[in-house]
């Protein structure tokens, strides 16, 4: 078999075991669309100086929040299971390449990222009644959407290497996630209302910029106004996406092993 096809079989069995899991299909999916409920809900009257309601705003932000938690916990939190249970050990002495595991892990990692953005966008446009963007906006969509579980996937290979127990994974993977939501404008709009040094260190990571990004696609043009530099910046937030797909690649080639007992 060639390691394109191991990879797709290998995709294939992740879907099937996640969607097997009845707990892990229902809390990724239900808590992002459940902060937003409530986001939503509670500030949906409130308008920006844009015009454009804090509903819609929280729509936009969060599928960030929603592309982050599904791919760099459901990566990270997966993979140091299979390294505990035994499941790396024994594949390692099969013809797969570790390659084609992790292709096989992306895959998962990308369906799912892509089933979780378009249960919150349809929230947005069934419950806070977000206009849906005009054709052109998708095309930005789509490579905004690619770096970002590309990126975020990465980084969940890598922090997983921290996870000596499975059972742990979920407290250390969502510790990092929980803060960057409030420091990188998905739970707080505009960012202007956080600290100067707070916003220094959300500019250093991807977050930040897939927000930003996320509200370009789907937020009016008068929206625009509300960023930090009163600019989309999508050239800023290619560069620091891309850059953070080679970090989190550099990161996993230093950091990958098959069990718990290599260094």
């Amino acid at each position: 078999m060639s390691t394109i096809t191991m990879s797709v079989s290998r995709g294939q069995v992740e879907l099937l075991q996640f969607v097997r899991d009845k707990t892990a299909l229902i809390f990724t999916f239900a808590f992002p669309a459940m902060l937003l409920l409530l986001f939503g809900t509670i500030f949906g009257d409130d308008y920006t100086d844009s015009g454009v309601s804090a509903s819609q705003v929280f729509t936009a932000s969060m599928v960030a929040y929603g592309v982050l938690n599904t791919a760099f916990v459901t990566m990270g939190s997966g993979l140091a299971l299979d390294r505990e249970d035994g499941t790396l050990k024994r594949l390692r002495g099969t013809p797969m390449p570790v390659s084609a595991y992790l292709v096989g892990k992306a895959l998962l990692v990308l369906v799912l990222s892509l089933a979780e953005a378009a249960l919150l966008i349809l929230m947005g446009v069934l419950v806070f009644d977000m206009p849906l963007p005009p054709a052109d906006h998708w095309i930005t969509f789509t490579w905004i959407f690619l770096l970002s579980v590309i990126a975020c996937s990465l980084l969940g290979v890598a922090v997983s290497a921290l996870v000596r127990n499975a059972r742990n994974a979920g407290g250390i993977l969502n510790v990092p996630v929980v803060a960057l939501q409030f420091v990188s404008g998905v739970f707080i709009q505009p960012m202007s209302q956080l600290p100067e040094w707070l916003i220094s260190v959300a500019s250093i990571f991807p977050v930040r910029w897939m927000a930003q990004g996320f509200r370009y696609v789907f937020l009016p043009a008068s929206a625009e106004s509300q960023e930090l530099n009163g600019s989309w910046e999508l050239g800023r937030v290619a560069l620091v996406l891309g850059v953070w797909c080679v970090v989190g690649l550099v990161l996993c080639l230093m950091t990958f092993r098959w069990n718990n007992s290599e260094k």
